[in-house]
């Protein structure tokens, strides 16, 4: 045992071999069963066992042939029913009496199907995790539907998974696969997947017998591929399924699970933005979190909102954003409402903020009546503590959202020299900081998710249409637009958009209160009418922005000048900026 990790490490005999088993955390909690794939060893779930060895007994084990497991002596010793009955050999030695969830990857998934696909699986696997690894079975009837369907789309599917497994073929082919490996592939392993998966060598990966592993392991292939993709047979399961696809792999294309429903019913799918080997070696929280909700809930718990929305046969609303979760703030009125209403309309789930609550259940209400499934809070954006409290009640109660408008804003006007300080202060805490607020709180729950999102910040044509009488609003926006843009840099690698949406004049209910520097309350309120009418008259709704803030989520957009001033203005900043500066002296 190493004291350090708390890592048990025991033997397992197994069908004439002898299995490496490692343990940790608390053999009195649900055991978590963790088999590798090609041609890594139990090194490659150093992370996800960390983080589930916290509330799980978590088990891994070397395969035959791997790491510290003996091998067997030639190419039938790998035949999926002897690796089956290595799994099962681990579980009853390890979690004796108690079914275990199994959770593979790559080759390690393949082997897995063969168990988990056995009649006693109900008595000993209590739900089955798989990424990257198909059952071979399921594999060989997955390509009879399509060669005896050959459809535009079958036909693609076939050649996509044929290019995504170019390495299968040179396996099959006698002396050149092991002779890569052992004249130099096993050296330069670290270098590819550092150039390829962005995965950094690290402390047991790759491995010290990798070489020697990976020649074993060619064997894999042989014993099993052909006989089974040439004869499949009839494999259901009455397991749990939860099948995480990666979204980058690039050795198992996502057409591969299309059918799964027919052999597995109790499925439940998700996906993670990652490569084959970066979801266990860079993403292992992540990974770690989608095994820790789905066997919970196995064990009794309640689904959480993001694992019920997985869960195949589940009842969904239909539309293009169907089973999609989003946060709009601002929502009580004006671009806000329309925003909400438009993705409702589209099949999303909403969660709703505003200061005022009248405006914000009135549109609760009006999404309801477009099956809307919908929460309203009352919320101040300015408020930092409030808004972090607004994301984890969300999160608990909806999940994390997939796309979060922070639309909430105020409008004034005013010079630099007439505007006070808590004007600027009142300005700034709505337009700039609650901007700042929205972005931090969900967009750090994105980011821990590890499944992207899409965050969209409302701007403004004063962001860079700079005006003397709008020194307070024009600068908020001009950093919305700039926050933007330094947030979108940052949130790539995490597959987060960012958004800008930039309206310009639009008819809402902001102009009614909007604020003026250095006038009398009755020169207010005339002001107010004034700019209203003028807002009136040019008569552009807040249903057109919505359109374009669907647009921007749908194209992935970063900066979105709506209205026709909007764009005209974008382009003068580009072409003519010295024009603008000039019109900038005029007093509107």
């Amino acid at each position: 045992m190493s004291a350090a990790s708390g890592v048990r490490r025991t033997r397992v005999p197994s069908g004439g071999v002898s299995l490496a088993v490692y343990e940790q955390g608390d053999p009195a909690a649900p055991t978590v069963l963790l088999v590798h794939g090609y041609p890594d060893t139990h090194h490659v779930w150093d992370d996800v066992a960390a983080e589930l060895a916290v509330d799980h007994h978590v088990v891994r084990y070397d395969v035959r042939g791997a790491g510290d497991s003996d091998a067997p002596s030639g190419t039938a010793g790998y035949r999926l029913d002897l690796l089956a009955d290595d799994l099962y050999a681990v579980a009853d030695a390890t979690s004796p009496g108690r079914p275990v969830h199994v959770v593979a990857h790559d080759w390690g998934s393949i082997q897995s199907w063969e168990a988990v696909t056995d009649p006693k699986a109900v008595e000993r696997i209590a739900s089955y995790t798989t990424m990257s690894g198909p059952c071979l079975d399921h594999m060989g009837y997955w390509l009879r539907r399509r060669l005896h369907r050959p459809t535009p789309r079958h036909l693609w599917q076939l050649v996509s998974q044929a290019l995504h497994s170019w390495y299968i073929y040179l396996f099959h082919v006698p002396v050149v696969a092991p002779a890569v490996w052992r004249l130099g592939l096993a050296r330069n392993w670290g270098t590819l997947l550092r150039v390829r998966e962005g995965v950094r060598p690290r402390p047991g990966h790759p491995h010290t017998t990798l070489a020697a592993d990976a020649v074993r392991g060619i064997r894999l292939y042989r014993a099993n591929m052909l006989p089974r993709l040439r004869k499949p047979r009839p494999r259901p399961t009455a397991v749990p399924v939860q099948v995480i696809t990666l979204t980058k792999d690039s050795f198992v294309s996502p057409a591969l699970t299309e059918g799964l429903e027919q052999w597995a019913p109790h499925l439940w799918r998700r996906e993670l933005p990652a490569t084959h080997w970066s979801a266990l070696l860079q993403k292992g929280p992540v990974v770690a979190n989608l095994i820790r909700e789905f066997s919970a809930h196995q064990e009794g718990a309640p689904a959480t909102p993001a694992l019920a929305k997985a869960q195949h046969g589940r009842r969904a609303r239909k539309g293009e954003f169907a089973n999609r979760l989003v946060v709009v703030t601002g929502a009580g009125s004006g671009i806000g409402r329309a925003t909400a209403l438009a993705f409702a309309e589209r099949g999303a789930s909403l969660a709703l903020c505003d200061r005022h609550t009248d405006g914000l259940h009135r549109t609760a209400e009006l999404a309801g009546l477009l099956g809307a499934e919908v929460t309203a809070h009352q919320v101040d954006v300015s408020d930092g503590p409030a808004m972090e409290a607004f994301a984890a009640r969300v999160a608990a109660e909806q999940g994390v959202p997939d796309i979060v408008v922070n639309n909430a804003g105020i409008g004034h006007s005013g010079t630099f020299l007439e505007t006070t300080e808590k004007e600027w202060q009142r300005v700034l805490d709505v337009n700039l900081w609650g901007v700042i607020h929205g972005c931090r709180a969900f967009g750090a729950l994105m980011k821990e998710r590890g499944q992207g999102g899409h965050l969209v910040n409302l701007s403004s044509a004063a962001a860079y249409l700079p005006s003397k009488m709008l020194a307070a609003y024009a600068t908020s926006k001009a950093a919305v637009f700039m926050l933007s843009d330094c947030l979108r840099a940052e949130l790539a690698k995490e597959k987060i958009s960012v958004s800008t949406i930039c309206p310009g004049i639009v008819h809402t209910n902001i102009t009614r209160t909007a604020t003026f520097s250095g006038l009398t309350p009755d020169e207010q309120a005339a002001q107010r009418r004034r700019v209203t009418r003028l807002y009136a008259r040019r008569g552009f709704p807040p249903e057109k922005v919505a359109t374009q803030i669907l647009r921007a989520v749908r194209g992935r957009r970063p900066v979105v000048p709506v209205t026709v001033e909007s764009k005209l203005a974008l382009l003068g900043s580009r072409v003519a900026p010295a024009a603008l500066r000039w019109g900038a002296r005029i007093g509107l």
